[in-house]
């Protein structure tokens, strides 16, 4: 449960400033932090860390252990002796993402570094080297052969590969790892680069008294290693195609629902061993931050399961899932669940008892809260401590684009709540946020920046133009942390 009054700020490290085509764990991710410091902040919230595929969404990713190797700084690569300081490339400071070339600058770069890395077998860090790849086997030995693997078949999809490789028959895997060895230590060596930055990171955060806040995708993309290596916990045909999908019924976002496509769990495959690859899951993630959000919560309730046939999500049905028994198991290992759920959506009683059971804080958001009448339970007269509150998320649009969207009945019932006789938006609904009783508050950067509709970071149930918003180092101020500051200590979020 979470125990004091604090706030934070939502940014993905994808929208991060900086010298690359996408915002890296590099110097503008320790600035950031010490924006967060000096503002008063205590909680920076980011998305999902895997490598992405095609559209660039952090929640299809292809492995639910690995670290996206486009967020690796070429910099630190240089500070540690991989890359030489004039082999880093100039790149023009710019307010969006551009994944393709990352990945076309990024790529023939980190091959240089992984063989200078090889190659200087006297540094230390081999032996760091050598004790991830150890520790980390679990999921590290399939994702590399995966990405390997992709490479080598054009990165066609897994259930495109050749018979004995597709179905993982071993004499075939042991030719494919000699076959690819300096490739499969390529992506071993991209690992330990990404998390050696990453666990710095965090570790500079928590030295400021910043804790990281994660974000765990209850699904996996069906072309993930987790898939094509554990295939027999999901429903898949002989030829590794899905029979059903994930996906939510219709509701705020589309009138259609939203058909995700990701495999769904065979519960009882994965039950029988005592839900080990959840646990590992869970282990990895409370490692990796402070504060875990479970997306789509109410899965471990009942998910929405979708014939592969069907093109939308419409004609769906609920299938109950063991979220009792699983977090059942994770309490007996650890002496904390540092989970907060995501408990947005179609939300049954059965959802509300499974994580008040465990007492875990859901979430409020406030751009939810004008649309019925006084008994909505995200007007703020209706929060808990419990819980946290937002203005909105990563799939909300920006609070100024919501308010300039909604129709001018609804603005005036804003008004009037907030008791207001005109709009100071976004600010007069931050200031909400902050005065919530719910004891954690989240407010996405471009809030903060009072950012109008373009700036969103996504639009649920759209693959393109998503995930690019960055911001401009000179965004963040002395003036603005100075008033997010003061907001702050208003409402007793920075006293301590």
């Amino acid at each position: 449960m979470l125990l004091q009054r604090q706030s934070g700020i939502l940014l993905h490290p994808t929208s991060l400033p900086g010298p690359q085509a996408v915002g890296c764990l590099g110097t503008e991710a320790y600035r950031f932090i010490d924006f967060l410091a000096d503002a008063g902040q205590s909680v920076w919230q980011i998305l999902p860390l895997g490598p992405t595929g095609y559209g660039n969404c952090p929640y299809s990713s292809f492995s639910a252990f690995a670290g996206n190797p486009l967020l690796i700084s070429l910099e630190q690569l240089a500070a540690k002796g991989d890359l030489a300081y004039q082999q880093l490339p100039e790149v023009k400071a710019s307010d969006s993402a551009d994944y393709a070339a990352a990945i076309e600058v990024q790529e023939p770069l980190f091959k240089q570094a992984c063989q200078q890395f090889k190659n200087n077998t006297a540094n230390p860090r081999q032996e760091s080297f050598n004790n991830f790849c150890r520790e980390n086997q679990s999921w590290l030995d399939d994702y590399a052969l995966f990405e390997a693997l992709r490479r080598a078949y054009n990165y066609a999809d897994w259930q495109t590969w050749p018979n004995a490789i597709r179905c993982r028959e071993s004499k075939a895997l042991e030719e494919a790892e000699k076959r690819l060895s300096d490739a499969i230590y390529l992506q071993k060596y991209l690992q330990f680069a990404f998390f050696e930055q990453w666990f710095a990171i965090k570790a500079y955060a928590n030295s400021k008294g910043i804790q990281i806040y994660g974000d765990l995708p209850i699904f996996v993309a069906l072309n993930s290693a987790d898939v094509w290596s554990r295939p027999q916990q999901y429903h898949l045909d002989e030829q590794g195609q899905p029979t059903l999908v994930a996906g939510v019924p219709p509701d705020y976002f589309s009138a259609t629902g939203q058909r995700w496509g990701n495999p769904l769990y065979r519960w009882d495959q994965i039950a029988a061993d005592g839900f080990s690859w959840w646990c590992e899951r869970f282990r990895w993630n409370f490692t990796l931050f402070d504060l875990v959000r479970v997306d789509h919560f109410r899965g471990f309730s009942a998910c929405w399961a979708i014939n592969a046939t069907e093109p939308t999500a419409i004609n769906g049905y609920w299938m109950e899932s063991p979220g009792r028994e699983l977090f059942s198991s994770l309490k007996e290992q650890f002496d904390a669940l540092p989970i907060i759920a995501e408990d947005l959506g179609i939300i049954t009683p059965d959802v509300e008892k499974l994580r008040d059971d465990f007492g875990f804080p859901g979430m409020k958001i406030l751009q939810f809260a004008f649309d019925s009448d006084a008994r909505n339970p995200y007007l703020p007269h209706n929060h808990i401590a419990n819980a946290v509150v937002y203005s909105g998320t990563h799939d909300n649009n920006t609070t100024l684009g919501w308010w300039q969207n909604l129709e001018l009945s609804t603005q005036q019932r804003v008004l009037t709540y907030l008791g207001l006789p005109q709009p100071d938006m976004p600010w007069q609904l931050l200031k909400t946020v902050m005065a919530s009783v719910a004891r954690m508050a989240i407010v996405p950067l471009q809030d903060i920046l009072a950012l109008p509709a373009e700036n969103r970071m996504n639009i649920p149930g759209t693959a393109e133009n998503n995930w690019q918003w960055r911001y401009l180092s000179a965004a963040l101020d002395s003036r603005l942390s100075e008033k997010l500051r003061e907001l702050s200590h208003i409402y007793g979020r920075n006293l301590c």
